[in-house]
């Protein structure tokens, strides 16, 4: 009895013994390089002890980068997560645009290339964690930082802020968004390993009970991974809530920067929810680039520390349509359409220096072999198309547009259109008579830019530089005055988000008397307009020299399976450009940009359609090519 007895009690402490030691190997192996499909039985989740994380209890690094879906064709998605992982990145980040996922209030899209879900189930796939940005803020030089335009019909929003008008909006918004979330979380099986909190909202501040007001909106949803916020160094202790993880952003690592995060949480691990790896475009300005070398050695400091790290971006990708944001500083400036950003690859996803650099570095820290870089997908140069028939805007209103009457200018946002909700992005036409001529001021009311015509007859622009034209007096009797105002883009950063409202925003006057009796008219060009467009008589062939505003058409002929390509607008001066129906963002002659980039998934065999609004001075072809130019490049200081 006892022998074997003594024998069970050896055989228990012996498996106890191994467990112990397995228990101490295990708490020296890093789980970093552990991926959502290869753990099982979770329970603990992300979480923070002293200087590091822990992922069920075990050390763990993140090494991530930033992926914007709705930047990206759906078609790529997997491409660009899989060179994330070879490039020795185990999380993805991206945020959550509102605007895009709730254009009318109250109607929800979660579908084809706003398919979120699918997007982090992809993540998962290919072995990648995520930490999810959901807002409802994202800055991410998007229109309005991501918040939609119709939040601003209310002439009392504060957004951004506990404001009744705002919370109200923001928690139907949740409420949908977070069904999508949180069965995608760590402990429910998912990937999401933690959630921040808004973005970057030290640098705002204007309520001192946001913060924990949007951190108990998502706990009482249900989430229930890591919290964080994320700021600038001057806006980090703005930006704190109780309860979630202070993380910085920035570009170039001055002394002491990361211990500073010391000075608001003590005993946290580091983290760099963004380390810039180059920088957005202004239209008129350069195209940004970052010192690859200086970048990766940068990161190697970071990582040296011990610190956890976002790449910020690892793919931009493109503002396609009207969605680019805006900065307003000392002045307004709009964003281009591609955010190619000069990070680690390319707008179009191809690899550069800054990738084989990282991806030395990351698989040095890991210790361990990668997977091997993906193919690059080759381009195409299509040659020439030619734009041989167009139809002038002044055609185009009588054929397929309503005007909106008013006594008094409206602007976009507080149009009776689309259910009530305004126009969000594009142009409006506001049209209203005048008997003889004189001095036209704006009082700074036009937002951005407007063309003005009398009748038909090109007189001048005005923005926020040029507030006054002289109106020609021409032949006794009335006349229409009409100003064609563009939307370049809502501001997304800064103090000013709450008076972001665009097209004429008050009176304009002729001398001295403000203008009265619009039609307005709304050209928001969404697919229904574009095909509509499609069959409305009036088409004629270009002519050897013609001005805009006009819609120009043509046709690009594809013999094998498309590819990726960029079109080259010289000798157009601005305006945008639709293939297949796909808006694929703005142009304009001042630069940097100077092509647009055309995913191969928008492309068939055959023919393909190819519309071009120009605002003025039109060519008669465009250039299919297969490099990309963004610009005179400037580097960043």
């Amino acid at each position: 009895m006892w022998p074997c007895g003594g024998r069970r009690q050896r055989r228990l402490g012996a498996v106890a013994l191994l467990l112990v030691v397995l228990w101490l190997l295990l708490r020296r192996f890093n789980w970093s390089e552990l991926t959502p499909l290869g753990l099982w039985g979770r329970s603990l989740g992300l979480q923070t002890e002293n200087s590091q994380f822990l992922l069920e209890g075990m050390p763990f690094r993140i090494f991530g980068g930033s992926m914007h879906y709705f930047r990206v064709p759906r078609e790529y998605w997997e491409d660009r997560m899989l060179k994330m992982r070879a490039c020795g990145l185990n999380t993805l980040t991206t945020y959550v645009p509102w605007n895009l996922h709730e254009k009318e209030r109250g109607k929800f899209d979660f579908s084809k290339n706003l398919d979120l879900r699918a997007f982090l189930s992809l993540a998962a796939k290919n072995g990648l964690w995520v930490i999810l940005r959901p807002g409802p803020y994202i800055c991410s030089e998007w229109d309005l930082g991501g918040l939609p335009s119709w939040l601003l019909q209310d002439p009392e929003m504060q957004l951004r802020t506990t404001y009744k008008g705002f919370t109200e909006a923001v928690d139907a918004y949740f409420d949908r968004l977070m069904h999508v979330v949180v069965p995608l979380q760590y402990k429910k099986g998912g990937p999401i390993i933690a959630v921040q909190v808004e973005n970057e909202y030290g640098s705002y501040a204007k309520d001192p009970n946001y913060m924990t007001y949007v951190k108990m909106a998502l706990l009482n949803r249900g989430i229930v991974e890591l919290l964080m916020t994320s700021d600038n160094k001057n806006g980090l202790s703005f930006g704190l809530v109780e309860g979630a993880l202070a993380t910085v952003n920035f570009q170039k690592l001055e002394p002491g920067l990361l211990k500073y995060l010391d000075t608001v949480q003590k005993d946290q691990p580091k983290m760099v929810m963004e380390y810039w790896t180059g920088w957005f475009d202004n239209w008129g300005g350069p195209h940004y680039v970052f010192d690859a070398d200086e970048m990766v050695n940068t990161v190697a400091s970071i990582l040296k520390t011990g610190a956890s790290i976002n790449l910020y971006m690892f793919h931009g990708g493109t503002n396609f349509g009207f969605m680019n944001g805006a900065l307003e500083a000392d002045e307004y400036k709009s964003d281009v359409t591609s955010y190619d950003y000069d990070a680690v690859l390319t707008e179009a996803g191809d690899y550069t220096s800054k990738f084989f650099k990282l991806r030395q570095l990351f698989s040095m820290v890991i210790g361990q072999p990668l997977p091997l870089p993906p193919m690059i997908e080759s381009k195409a140069s299509y040659g020439a198309i030619l734009l041989h028939q167009y139809i002038s805007l002044w055609d185009v209103l009588p054929a397929l547009l309503q005007p909106i009457k008013s006594e008094l200018p409206v602007n976009m946002e507080n149009l009776h259109l689309n259910d009530s909700i305004g126009q969000p992005y594009g142009y409006v036409l506001y049209e209203t008579v005048i008997f003889g001529g004189g001095h036209l001021h704006t009082r700074d009311h036009v937002r951005d830019r407007a063309q003005v015509f009398v009748n038909t007859v090109y007189v001048g622009e005005l923005d926020y530089n040029t507030v006054e034209l002289s109106i020609p007096e021409g032949q006794q009797g009335f006349r229409q005055l009409r100003l064609l105002v563009e939307n370049r883009g809502r501001v997304n950063y800064g103090l000013a988000l709450n008076e972001q409202r665009k097209g004429l925003i008050g009176d304009i006057f002729l001398n001295k008397t403000p203008l009265r009796n619009f039609k307005i008219y709304s050209l928001e060009m969404k697919p229904a307009f574009m095909k509509s467009l499609q069959h409305v008589s009036g088409w004629s062939t270009v002519p050897d020299y013609f001005v805009g505003p006009a819609f120009f058409r043509g046709r690009l002929w594809i013999e094998q399976q498309p590819q990726d390509t960029f079109l080259k607008l010289q000798g157009w001066e601005k305006g945008v450009v639709f293939v297949n129906g796909q808006n694929l963002g703005r142009y304009w002659k001042i630069g940097p940009q100077e092509t647009l980039y055309l995913p191969g998934p928008w492309l068939r065999r055959g023919g393909n359609e190819v519309v071009i609004f120009e605002e003025r001075t039109a060519g008669r072809i465009i250039q299919s090519v297969d490099i990309p130019y963004l610009g005179r490049t400037q580097y960043v200081d």
